[in-house]
């Protein structure tokens, strides 16, 4: 995974920080940006569009002031890297999976889910990692819009799984049948990626 900006880590293996901090992650201050290509050029908020599908079928299509007008809610997080950082207390505003769900009048017809995002990235994402509050399209940060090597104007936030699940510049999420890997799945990661079990690699 191309790391675009370095990151001074610290406290690794240490300690855990009463449980915060997973196994072989260090700590930092900053935000470093990690991508798996360049950050692609940045959409007009009027060509944006977030599309639920079931299969290739959409089932929802929102614009983005249609996607503004969702109830919006906030969460302070801890987020962790597979590439071994780990940040605390980091502030999010988005509109959760399950308000997306209701506001489709969508019953969840499987129990898989690939997100797509505007650069052809993919990732797998099991729907009850999804539900239940636990996770949403981030549009901001630090109350501030979210910016575009950040996966800026929005983007999946998963933040109990490695980050490399919470996909940039996100642009549908689609139900499928089985569990099909995504982008880096494809290329080794674990199918889940839970970073307290050290699922770094399939």
């Amino acid at each position: 995974m191309p790391i675009n900006r370095s990151f001074s880590g610290r406290n690794r293996d240490v300690h855990n920080h009463g449980g915060r901090l997973p196994p072989g992650q260090s700590l930092t201050e900053g935000f470093p940006v990690l991508t798996a290509g360049p950050t692609p050029k940045a959409l007009a908020l009027g060509d944006w569009r977030l599309t639920l599908k079931v299969g290739v079928r959409p089932v929802r299509v929102w614009t983005w002031s249609e996607f503004q007008a969702l109830p919006q809610t906030e969460q302070v997080v801890d987020i962790h890297c597979v590439t071994t950082w780990s940040k605390f207390d980091t502030r999010w505003r988005g509109v959760k999976l399950d308000t997306l769900l209701q506001a489709a009048g969508l019953e969840a017809p499987t129990p898989w889910v690939l997100a797509h995002s505007q650069d052809g990235y993919s990732t797998n994402v099991p729907l009850a990692d999804l539900t239940q509050g636990r996770a949403m399209i981030a549009t901001h940060y630090d109350d501030r819009p979210l910016a575009p090597e950040h996966g800026g104007p929005a983007r999946l936030l998963v933040p109990h799984l490695y980050f490399w699940k919470s996909a940039k510049w996100v642009n549908a999420l689609q139900f499928n049948e089985r569990d099909e890997a995504g982008f880096w799945e494809l290329r080794g990661y674990h199918m889940r990626g839970d970073p307290f079990k050290e699922e770094r690699y399939g």
